[in-house]
């Protein structure tokens, strides 16, 4: 099969697809060896005449469907995270809505996005202000059934002076929980409003403030999910956890090395590209969990040159692409997101993804993915 596609610098150019065998979808039990989140995406519904900037509604049916399809080859799910667009066009009464709804399903093991953004963000807010807003959202996850993410919060960034207002928020909110929560630090390339969160004068020290609070409090602490996009970083800090803490890794350019380890550990996954690579992942941990290292390889690293592309600055419109896949693989009926976020990424950033997504046999039904793909060409004047 050939498709005209956009290519770099402007040209068009004909494609042959791989013809490579695409990778099943095999039903199994959750992995043994490394624990596994897939921060799922939100399905809107494209007929609804809400404005898809301020309300947009939710489909519901195909929302769950993926998740679902996420439980069924072992994921754990991470829900209402920045994948679902939290902060970017998902807003807490809508993500609660989410919350509830995903919790009651049953699927498998789910964890869920606790933030501060109920908050009006017109306010100044206050430390006090602040874990207020962390206690509601976190009582309503546990009450739905859910393990709390402790979000990294937009407004405590605002609002904190110094490492010690961190550790007055986290110190206490975490003692109050049913279950160990799993700590998230977001990375300024995912959210630059983010930038300085713990608040040390570099990252260093931003790592310093987040492993005492850590320590201080790890009885209450699963693990730490970080998003820096920096190996070395991550492997330092993780060989810095107290005992019986996890580091979930969070870094879509380097994941296959993080989460195989070396002899002094390993990195748990919580990770918004599972959502795109589910059956080359799921796979992987398999032969990961059969000591397979060969096969690990052989299934994940393909996967990682659309990985890095998916999540090419501006880092944080990576969900399009998210989204775009799970289009092309019939997850959905359509490519269209909260806040009009299909438009994010041109039109050759999409042609792009569709010829490593082929590469990694990561579309499950190559002929209609080339006809999706020549209808998203064809409205940007390409036949």
């Amino acid at each position: 099969m050939e498709i005209l596609l956009p290519r770099p610098g402007g040209r068009l150019e004909k494609y042959q697809l791989a013809q490579l065998e695409p990778l099943p979808h095999v039903i199994a039990e959750p992995f043994v060896k490394r624990t596994a989140y897939a921060a799922a995406h939100v399905v809107i519904d494209p007929i609804a005449s809400a404005d898809p900037f301020e309300c947009a509604v939710i489909d519901f049916d195909a929302t769950l469907s993926y998740r679902h399809y996420l439980w069924s080859m072992g994921f754990a799910v991470a829900e209402a995270m920045d994948t679902a667009q939290r902060g970017m066009g998902l807003d807490w009464p809508r993500a609660s809505e989410l919350i509830e709804v995903a919790c009651g399903e049953g699927g498998g093991e789910i964890a869920c996005g606790v933030n501060t953004d109920q908050l009006d963000p017109r306010n100044t807010p206050t430390l006090d202000s602040v874990t207020a807003a962390y206690e509601e959202q976190c009582a309503f996850v546990e009450a739905a059934g859910g393990r709390v993410i402790l979000m990294a919060s937009r407004s405590l960034a605002r609002c904190a002076k110094s490492p010690e207002d961190y550790r007055r928020v986290y110190s206490r909110l975490l003692p109050q929980l049913q279950r160990p929560a799993i700590l998230h630090w977001l990375g300024e390339a995912f959210d630059p409003a983010l930038a300085g969160y713990w608040g040390g004068a570099d990252v260093a020290g931003c790592m310093a403030s987040c492993l005492e609070i850590i320590e201080e409090n790890r009885k209450h602490i699963d693990g730490v999910k970080i998003s820096l996009l920096d190996k070395d970083l991550e492997i330092g800090m993780r060989r810095r956890l107290p005992e019986g803490v996890r580091m979930y890794t969070g870094d879509d350019f380097n994941y296959p090395e993080l989460i195989r380890g070396d002899d002094e550990g390993y990195s748990h996954a919580l990770l918004g590209i599972f959502d795109c690579i589910a059956p080359a992942a799921a796979l992987a941990l398999r032969a990961l969990d059969d000591g397979d290292f060969a096969r690990y390889h052989e299934l994940l690293d393909p996967t990682l040159p659309l990985s890095r592309h998916i999540f090419q600055r501006p880092t944080y419109y990576y969900k399009t692409g998210v989204v775009f896949l799970a289009y092309l693989n019939s997850h959905q009926r359509h490519f269209r997101m909260l806040g009009g976020q299909e438009s994010a990424r041109s039109v050759a950033h999409l042609g792009e993804l569709f010829v490593l997504a082929d590469q990694a046999r990561l579309l499950r039904d190559p002929d209609l993915a080339v006809s999706r793909m020549r209808a998203i060409l064809k409205l940007a004047g390409i036949a």
